[in-house]
């Protein structure tokens, strides 16, 4: 395997433990706080002061114009995400970290084959195959095993 994506596939490995490790972390905080959106809120103001210090750092602020430039729906990834941070503080002390990740890949493979298929957003289209079919319904399985066990 190549440096060109063996730096990328472990920073996502990376993200991936991060995103596990941030379910409990972010519970604990809707416990203690007794609000599962506020402590989801926290969790946003936290990460846009560490992000727009990095970008500020960088100098990567964009000019008005290229921020008019971007399509309405790009706007969105921030909504998708608060749902996506408050559901999982929610869903953690039910499911366990590992049933709620199980379902959070999985929702993501299954929306992922949709959206290589249809070459939604721009991205080039990629065919649903039975391996990747396979793949999805393999982490299915894990999550059904998950909540049986």
């Amino acid at each position: 395997m190549n440096v060109s994506i063996l730096l990328p596939l472990l920073g996502i490995l990376l993200g991936g433990v991060f995103l596990a490790s941030q379910a409990p972390i972010n519970a604990a905080l809707a416990k203690a706080l007794g609000d599962p959106v506020l402590a989801a809120c926290i969790s946003f103001g936290i990460g846009f002061v560490v992000l727009a210090a990095i970008s500020a750092f960088r100098g990567a602020w964009p000019s008005g114009s290229a921020a008019g430039s971007a399509p309405w729906w790009s706007w969105l990834g921030g909504v998708l995400g608060a749902f996506y941070v408050a559901v999982v503080i929610w869903g953690v002390p039910q499911l366990g970290v590992v049933s709620t990740v199980a379902a959070l890949v999985f929702g993501q493979v299954a929306a992922a084959l949709i959206l290589d298929a249809v070459g939604a957003f721009g991205l080039p289209v990629q065919a649903i195959t039975w391996q990747r079919l396979v793949a999805a319904g393999m982490i299915l399985g894990g999550l059904v095993l998950s909540r049986t066990g």
